[in-house]
């Protein structure tokens, strides 16, 4: 099905809101603005988040990252003022406008000069991106991004390509992180877990969720935000993000299919141990790459 068709049917997002990693159908500039608000302020992200990420990179010896979901560089300038070499990328040509305006503002920063952006899809990863010899230390896809992806086929067969290309892009021994929402919880419950481990918004007043079944299997999980906005943005107050619903079962099968049984997955909730935290809001996956 393409997604000009399921559009019809029940339309993913928001005109204008962009998608990392598939084609930016409907961007028009104004979704960069206000998904700054969604998110919250940058200079702030979550301590927990931040000391999570950075750690794990750090234990690892992570030198070199590539960020596939970069959106307007949000994780991507947070690693860079930690020392990082980034390599950031996103589908959206608008949000990446954001990053370049922040890489050229901070230019005359070391790690900012030598930050390298490209628009680039997760089908054809290894095509839009050149990876150092060997590949990147670490690749994230942070940001419940990869759930953007709808299953057009029904079989999850882009998701299997997708990954296939992450695991690519990753070197021997390196490390793979990525992230999406508890979709078992929306999926049992009907909404999402009232705490958001990523984002720090005052703007946000509420946050309506829909579930599209397809032969009485759950297809798209779609999130109708509501904001509060300045005058400027009213005519943009509501966006729509619709999101393939992974199982946490079933994520785990994909990764263990691209980068194979001999890799180390770990996973976490809300960046503590899977045991602590029962109905996590969060899971982020840590895959390492067998040598």
């Amino acid at each position: 099905m393409s997604s000009g068709k399921v559009d019809g049917v029940f339309r993913m997002r928001s005109l204008g809101t962009a998608t990392a990693g598939i084609t930016d159908q409907y961007a028009d500039g104004k979704a960069a603005k206000v998904w700054q608000l969604y998110i919250g302020d940058q200079s702030s992200r979550t301590q927990n988040y931040k000391t999570f990420l950075v750690n794990l990179l750090a234990q690892k010896r992570v030198s070199t990252i590539l960020d596939t979901a970069c959106g307007t560089g949000v994780d991507s300038v947070m690693l860079l003022e930690e020392g990082f070499k980034m390599t950031s990328s996103d589908a959206s040509d608008k949000m990446l406008k954001v990053a370049h305006k922040t890489r050229w503002e901070r230019r005359k920063e070391e790690r900012f000069e030598d930050w390298v952006i490209e628009e680039a899809n997760w089908l054809t990863l290894e095509e839009d991106i050149e990876k150092p010899q060997g590949g990147f230390d670490a690749v994230i896809c942070m940001g419940n991004s990869f759930a953007h992806l709808p299953d057009f086929h029904g079989d999850q067969r882009d998701h299997m390509k997708c990954f296939e290309n992450f695991s690519n892009m990753v070197k021997p021994g390196g490390i793979f992180i990525i992230d999406h929402r508890n979709y078992d919880y929306i999926l049992a419950n009907g909404k999402s877990p009232a705490k958001n481990i990523y984002y720090n918004s005052s703007h946000i007043q509420d946050i309506k969720t829909s579930v599209l079944y397809v032969n009485n299997k759950p297809n798209l999980i779609t999130l109708d935000y509501f904001m509060n906005v300045e005058e400027q943005y009213a005519d943009s107050n509501q966006f729509r993000l619709s999101y393939y619903p992974h199982t946490l079962q079933g994520f785990g099968h994909l990764l263990k299919q691209a980068f194979g049984p001999r890799a180390k997955h770990t996973v976490y909730a809300d960046f503590k141990p899977l045991n602590v935290e029962p109905e996590p809001s969060f899971y982020i996956h840590v895959v390492e790459k067998p040598l």
